[in-house]
């Protein structure tokens, strides 16, 4: 029998998922599959909260699907690999996936794409995670925007209803009637975390732009949302007032990012800026790794620290203060603190995370000046002046083993702009 299979990647999700909407409608019967990349979760703890949580997801896709009369295919292996079995036991005429703009991810459906015109399958792929991809809002030459502000304006002007039109399917009758095996969490080599990823709080965009600097107040928790996918990128823009500006860009900067990696892939490992390439790090091992525990002696840096650590979440405000003191105080590369932040972040996005890091570090687009140095006694005195968040994941702050500070502030501030200054000056044209 002829079928067509969708494939969830980062949209798990039933209602409002694009590719699969297209999928029900396409006149076959659909087969709903999974694929645990082992070229992904190989590197990972047992314990990782994003894969427990991803099941999790997938287990609630699964049980919607048994009241269609079928099942989530749940494939662990490499992609290629998995596809090969899939073209083995099904009769595919057509596949439908959103797309994924990472390198890794382009490069995977680029082969997949080869592998199914072997048996003259057809790839049909979707936007789906974003309002606007690729090349979509570019300058009037048509390059990519490198700086924020034009890209944002350029996105907004060319917002319209059709940008935010919903994919929903009824038709449950069009899945393909099988009956699959649920793997348990085990099978698939993973334990259950004792992390929990938050739902999404709506509610709190409310006063978003009044209380998203200050740490004690928890923000909505859309990042993971919308990086799985569980939310729909185009619901979230359609439920957020005109006067939300503030948070709407926030996802704008979403889109930036994305698109800054799309068009310059070289970016995930270098800096965006070539002439931050002459910039020495110090490096210090032990220094990072007391960066990493929360015990550098300043305050709001430990509590951001052991907040990441514990919840696997960290407020934005303090994400800049931990990674400004990370390059800036101890010259210590982005890429070991972006590293650090992937292993940890529950809403870890390569784009995002990148780019926000060479933000901080100075070297990626429209950055911050490398003479941009956060004094984080400054940053407590404006942010958390009541020591409230400090005080609730630093609980041995004025104890005898909280420990002092690694390296002196100011210091460490005429180090950097020298460092700076120096590795720059090597580019500069003779």
């Amino acid at each position: 029998m002829d079928i067509a299979i969708f494939w969830f990647r980062r949209d798990l999700r039933l209602e409002d998922n694009k590719a699969l909407y297209h999928a029900l409608n396409c006149g076959l019967p659909v087969l709903c599959v999974f694929i645990f990349d082992t070229e992904i979760i190989e590197e990972l703890p047992a314990y990782d909260a994003r894969v427990t949580f991803i099941y999790n997801r997938l287990e609630d896709i699964n049980n919607v699907l048994e009241k269609h009369g079928s099942n989530l295919k749940v494939m662990k292996g490499k992609p290629m690999a998995c596809w090969q079995q899939l073209q083995n036991e099904y009769q595919i005429k057509q596949v439908f996936i959103n797309k994924d703009y990472e390198p890794y991810a382009r490069h995977r459906d680029k082969e997949l794409k080869h592998q199914l015109l072997q048996k003259n399958t057809t790839l049909h792929t979707f936007k789906d995670h974003v309002i606007f991809e690729e090349s979509e809002i570019v300058k009037d030459n048509d390059t990519p925007y490198l700086v924020f502000t034009p890209f944002m304006k350029k996105w907004k002007s060319k917002l319209s209803n059709n940008d935010l039109q919903s994919y929903h399917s009824e038709n449950g009758t069009n899945y393909l009637q099988v009956q699959l095996p649920f793997p348990s969490l085990q099978e698939i080599g993973f334990t259950p975390s004792e992390i929990k990823v938050p739902e999404f709080r709506p509610s709190n965009i409310l006063n978003y732009e009044d209380t998203r600097n200050l740490p004690i107040y928890d923000t909505s928790f859309v990042g993971v949302h919308l990086r799985f996918g569980t939310l729909s990128i185009r619901s979230i823009v359609s439920s957020i007032s005109t006067s939300d500006t503030v948070y709407l860009n926030e996802l704008i900067w979403r889109e930036f990012f994305m698109q800054i990696l799309f068009h310059f892939p070289a970016s995930v490992n270098n800096n965006f800026k070539k002439k931050y390439d002459g910039i020495k790090w110090r490096n210090n091992h032990q220094e990072f790794k007391l960066w990493s525990q929360g015990k550098t002696g300043y305050p709001i840096v430990d509590a951001g620290m052991r907040q990441l650590n514990e919840t696997g979440f960290m407020h934005n405000r303090v994400r800049m203060i931990v990674a400004s003191f990370l390059c800036k105080h101890l010259l210590i590369d982005w890429r070991w603190g972006e590293a650090y932040f992937a292993k940890k972040l529950l809403d870890y996005e390569l784009s995002s995370n990148n780019g926000n890091w060479q933000w901080v570090a100075g070297t990626g687009c429209d950055a911050a000046p490398y003479f941009r140095i956060f004094n984080p006694e400054e940053q407590t005195k404006k942010f958390d002046k009541n020591l409230q968040y400090i005080k609730r994941w630093v609980t041995d702050l004025n104890t005898s083993t909280y420990p002092a500070p690694i390296v002196d502030h100011k210091f460490a501030r005429i180090r950097a702009l020298e460092t700076y200054k120096a590795g720059i000056a090597k580019y500069a044209p003779q």
